[in-house]
C-alpha cells in the first residue's frame, strides 16, 4: 500500500484539530498541536489555523461538538483548505461522518504518521514493515471508500450467493496482510542471525523522541553519514556501527525516533527494529533539552521501553543541543521559580544529578562535551565487557 510520492509542487493547505479533555492545561494542547503542526510540515503540508474545544471526551459521532464543526465547515470552504488533521485516532465511522461533513480529505495523527513512514523507508525491510502496518489501519476503514457498495441489493433476481466489493477487498486486504507477517518473520529470522554473528562486543543503542539528534551524533561518534535532518522521522532503518573507544571496541546503533502516542501498529511492526533496543547492552536516552516540553518525552520514550521490557538496562543520559537552551532570568524578587527560569546549572542539581555519573550536557553539532560523553560510555561498557567476556583481551 506504500504510493510513490509525486514532487509536490504546491504544499496542502491543511487545519489542525484537537480537543482539550478534563484535566488537561491548554499549554499542553497548545505544544500537541505544535507538534502536529511540524508532522503535517514533515508531510508536505502547510498548516493555515487551529481548531480546539475543551470537552470530557471526544464527540462519539464527530469529534467535536455540532457548533464547532459547522464552524470549522465554514473556514474550509472560504480558504479552500485540502485536508483536515485530528490531533487523536479517529474511530472508522467519526471518519466516516467528518468526511462526509468537510467533504475534504481527513487524516488522523495514526495516518499522518504512517504516510511519512511510507515516504521515508528506504529498505525492502522497513518498506515492508510500513506496508503491513497501513493495511491493518486500513482494514476497519474499508467502508469508507465502498459506501455506494455498501449493501447488496435485494429483490427478485437479486438474491442468492455473492460478495459484495467490499467484503473482496476485505478478503485481499487480509491475505495481503498474513503474507506481509510471513514476509516479516522471515526477516526477523534472518535479523536474529546478523546480531548473532556480531561477536563479543557489547551493544549501545541510541535511543530517545524523534528529532533529539540521534543521527547527528551517530555521525559524530561513528564519523559515518548516517541521514540526519531537522524533521520528524528522518531515521527508520536500524544503522549498525563498529567504533572504539579507546582499547574498547563497541557496536553503536542508530534506532527510530519514539513519539507520544505511537500507534500501536507501528509498534507491531517495528518489532524487529526494537529488537535492537531490547538486545543491547547499554542505553543512550538522548534528549533535547532546548525543548521546553523534554520532560514529557523522556516519560513518552520510558513508556515505549517499558512495553518492550527494555527499563532494566543500564542508562546513559545525553542532554543534547545545550547550545540552542534558552532561559528566563529570574526577577531579583521574584520568588515562583518555575521550569522557565531554570538555567543549564539549576537542571544539573536536580534529578539530573544524582544519576550517579550516568548523565551528560553535549552539543552533537558544536561538539560540545564529546570527551565527556565518550568517557562515560567506555566506563560503562568496559565493565560490562570485563564482566561477560573476561577472555576476550581488550584491543591493547
Amino acid at each position: 500500500m506504500i504510493e510513490t510520492r509525486k514532487p509536490i509542487t504546491e504544499r496542502e493547505k491543511a487545519i489542525l484539530i484537537g480537543v482539550i479533555t478534563q484535566g488537561q492545561a491548554e499549554e499542553s494542547s497548545t505544544e500537541f498541536l505544535d507538534e502536529l503542526e511540524f508532522l503535517a510540515e514533515t508531510a508536505g503540508a502547510e498548516s493555515l489555523a487551529r481548531f480546539t474545544q475543551k470537552l470530557e471526551k471526544p464527540n462519539p459521532k464527530t469529534f467535536l461538538g455540532q457548533g464547532k464543526m459547522e464552524q470549522i465547515k465554514a473556514f474550509i470552504d472560504a480558504n479552500n483548505i485540502d485536508i483536515a488533521i485530528f490531533d487523536d485516532e479517529l474511530t472508522p465511522s467519526q471518519l466516516r461522518n467528518i468526511e462526509k461533513l468537510f467533504d475534504i480529505k481527513v487524516l488522523d495523527r495514526t495516518n499522518l504518521i504512517l504516510d511519512i513512514f511510507a515516504g521515508r523507508a528506504q529498505t525492502s525491510y522497513a518498506r515492508t514493515q510500513v506496508e503491513l502496518a497501513q493495511l491493518q489501519y486500513l482494514l476497519p476503514r474499508l467502508t469508507r471508500l465502498w459506501t455506494h457498495l455498501e449493501r447488496q441489493k435485494g429483490g427478485i433476481g437479486m438474491r442468492g450467493p455473492g460478495e459484495t466489493q467490499i467484503e473482496t477487498d476485505r478478503r485481499i486486504i487480509e491475505q495481503k496482510i498474513s503474507l506481509l507477517k510471513e514476509k516479516l518473520k522471515k526477516i526477523d529470522k534472518q535479523m536474529a542471525t546478523q546480531r548473532s554473528n556480531r561477536g563479543q562486543l557489547v551493544r549501545i543503542a541510541l535511543v530517545g523522541y524523534t528529532n533529539v539528534g540521534k543521527s547527528t551524533l551517530m555521525n559524530l561518534l561513528c564519523k559515518t553519514t548516517v541521514l540526519a535532518e531537522n524533521k520528524l522521522f528522518a531515521t527508520l532503518d536500524t544503522t549498525v556501527r563498529k567504533i572504539a573507544i579507546e582499547n574498547l571496541p563497541i557496536l553503536l546503533t542508530d534506532t527510530v525516533g519514539f513519539i507520544r502516542k505511537l500507534p500501536t501498529q507501528l509498534v507491531e511492526s517495528f518489532k524487529s527494529t526494537l529488537d535492537e533496543v531490547r538486545e543491547a547492552d547499554v542505553l543512550l536516552h538522548v534528549v533535547d533539552i532546548s525543548h521546553e516540553s523534554f520532560e514529557h518525552h523522556i516519560e513518552s520514550v520510558n513508556k515505549i521501553l517499558g512495553e518492550i521490557d527494555s527499563m532494566d538496562k543500564p542508562v546513559i543520559m545525553v542532554f543534547n543541543k545545550i547550545d540552542a537552551y534558552t532561559y528566563e532570568p529570574m526577577e531579583e524578587f521574584d520568588l515562583d521559580k518555575t521550569h522557565r527560569n531554570f538555567s543549564l546549572e539549576d537542571w544539573r542539581q536536580t534529578w539530573m544529578g544524582k544519576m550517579s555519573g550516568n548523565c551528560v550536557f553535549i552539543s552533537a553539532t558544536e561538539k560540545d562535551n564529546i570527551q565527556e560523553l565518550r568517557e562515560m560510555m567506555y566506563r560503562v561498557a568496559s565493565k560490562i565487557h570485563a564482566e561477560r567476556f573476561p577472555f576476550n583481551n581488550f584491543l591493547y
